[in-house]
């Protein structure tokens, strides 16, 4: 079965060194929490707001060993007024035995905002 998982995460400022640090974190802590290995990954999405434009976060993927095949895109997010800003969001699709409600979503930072029903400890 494939299953979505999802995060999110904010930066302070448009830099490379920031998106790809920040980008790297989220990444980390979304394939650790879902034990996902590169081999179950059919692809991930990244999406950014209109205000990210110093570096593809995609890059930090790359920086994971054995992640070198995965394939990875990134987009620009829908620029909704009022919308967080600074936000980097990713979709990665992992075959997984886990059923929808085991799968732990990430929200970093100003992030938690997106979806505050996902807490760390409540699903």
């Amino acid at each position: 079965m494939i299953r979505g998982v999802r995060g999110a995460i904010t930066v302070k400022e448009n830099s490379e060194t920031e998106i790809i640090a920040a980008t790297e974190k989220l990444l980390k802590i979304m394939i650790d929490e879902n034990w996902v290995e590169p081999d179950a990954v059919a692809s991930v999405f990244i999406s950014v707001t209109e205000d990210i434009t110093a570096a593809f976060p995609a890059k930090a993927l790359r920086l994971f060993a054995g992640w070198d095949y995965v394939p990875v895109m990134c987009m620009r997010e829908i620029p909704v007024p009022g919308s967080l800003e600074k936000c980097i969001r990713v979709m990665m699709h992992v075959n997984s035995a886990s059923a929808q409600d085991e799968i732990r979503h990430i929200y970093l930072e100003e992030a938690v905002r997106l979806r505050p029903d996902l807490k760390a400890g409540k699903r």
